[in-house]
């Protein structure tokens, strides 16, 4: 039970960080996405996310950290496998399946929504 209470924690509180930094820098929502993106690759990279994702589970990999933390599984694995040429294919590969998604659903609801101007 508890381990579901720290992934509501942690994850509640990566989202809440982004929520900050949208409220209160001048930042946009691209280039904080981006930020969390490469700080879950860079804090993989080290060997200090992993750590995290082992105490809080889905809360640190489900929010954007952790599609950094899969890119770079998936590129230090291909690397294992293939050597060089992982550093190329093992971040895609690793997710081909969630950026499939991401677009399949993006498709669908563009179709069934209708756009507005601001």
């Amino acid at each position: 039970m508890t381990e579901y209470i720290w992934a509501f924690l942690v994850g509640g509180a990566i989202c809440a960080l982004g929520q900050v930094l949208i409220d209160r820098t001048k930042l946009t929502p691209a280039r904080i996405l981006v930020i969390f993106v490469v700080s879950g690759v860079l804090l993989t990279g080290v060997g200090l996310w992993d750590k995290v994702v082992d105490f809080a589970g889905a809360g640190a990999t489900v929010p954007i950290v952790g599609f950094g933390y899969s890119l770079a599984k998936g590129v230090e694995k291909a690397i294992a496998e293939k050597g060089a040429l992982g550093i190329l294919t093992g971040g895609l590969g690793a997710t081909s399946a969630g950026i499939c998604a991401a677009v399949l659903f993006g498709f669908i609801f563009s179709l069934i929504s209708k756009s507005k101007d601001k």
